[in-house]
């Protein structure tokens, strides 16, 4: 069921929630911490959904919102733990600097307003979920093996990277063992596969109509703020990357090249 009210009320959420993000920003003077909040704006609409659609709630709303809750709460806990005490982000230094006098607020339409509206869009299958009225079916238990295999991606492929940025002796170097083996991006694998689990779920209730949430997330993996754009920064910081490259999956996990 498309709740086009809900929907919208949703988007409203988002907004303002990202407007208080933005207002703690000016004062930490740190734009980054927008990465902190963005896994948990998909809760926020989550929630918004299943509080205002017109549809019945049942299983699958308590299904929805727990798959989302966990990958929100994770994402969102490590970024904090990664990032707590570390200075703004290069990404949004580079823009302060090229941003004028009037950055702060190129910076809330463009930058958090933006993320408001690309999470809204890619929540689509969030709405879709929360309609309760079918029994959970086939697609559903499968989006939620897609959706766990994602949430593995991520947190191994996180902790891992995590513990090898810990050795000094690794600074500037490649990581290539555990999953990184398998794939140079697990954690943004992981991401794709949570959300094509999410869409699952949603089409087993009906709602194929949101297959443009995941399908947008994808591009914006693989294309612009991902894959694309860490890779362009490792080639030119890490000492082996193009040998590393050279064998290893970009993206989806596979055995390594000769």
């Amino acid at each position: 069921m498309f709740d086009l009210s809900a929907y919208l009320i949703g988007l409203l959420a988002l907004i303002v929630m990202t407007l208080a993000v933005w207002i703690i920003s000016l004062l930490r003077r740190d734009a980054g911490i927008i990465d902190l909040f963005w896994s948990l704006t998909f809760v926020m609409a989550a929630i918004v959904f299943a509080v205002l659609t017109e549809a019945e709630t049942g299983d699958r709303t308590a299904l929805t919102l727990v798959l989302v809750t966990v990958w929100g709460l994770r994402l969102s806990g490590y970024l904090t733990w990664r990032n707590w005490g570390e200075p703004e982000d290069y990404r949004y230094r580079r823009m302060r600097e090229r941003g004028g006098p009037n950055w702060p607020y190129k910076n809330l339409i463009t930058v958090f307003w933006g993320q408001a509206v690309l999470a809204w869009v890619v929540s689509a299958p969030l709405l879709a979920g929360v309609d309760g009225s079918r029994e959970l079916g086939f697609l559903a238990f499968a989006g939620i093996a897609v959706w766990a295999v994602g949430v593995f991606f991520e947190t191994v492929g996180d902790w891992q990277l995590a513990f090898f940025k810990r050795d000094p002796a690794n600074e500037g170097q490649v990581l290539d063992e555990g999953l990184w083996r398998l794939t140079r991006h697990p954690n943004y694998f992981g991401d794709f596969m949570v959300w094509w689990g999410m869409f699952l779920v949603a089409a087993d209730a009906g709602g194929w109509w949101s297959v443009y949430g995941p399908i947008v997330m994808s591009f914006m993996l693989l294309r612009v703020s991902g894959v694309a754009l860490l890779e362009r920064k490792l080639t030119r910081t890490r000492s082996g990357y193009g040998e590393y490259a050279k064998t290893t999956n970009a993206f989806f996990p596979g055995r390594k090249r000769q």
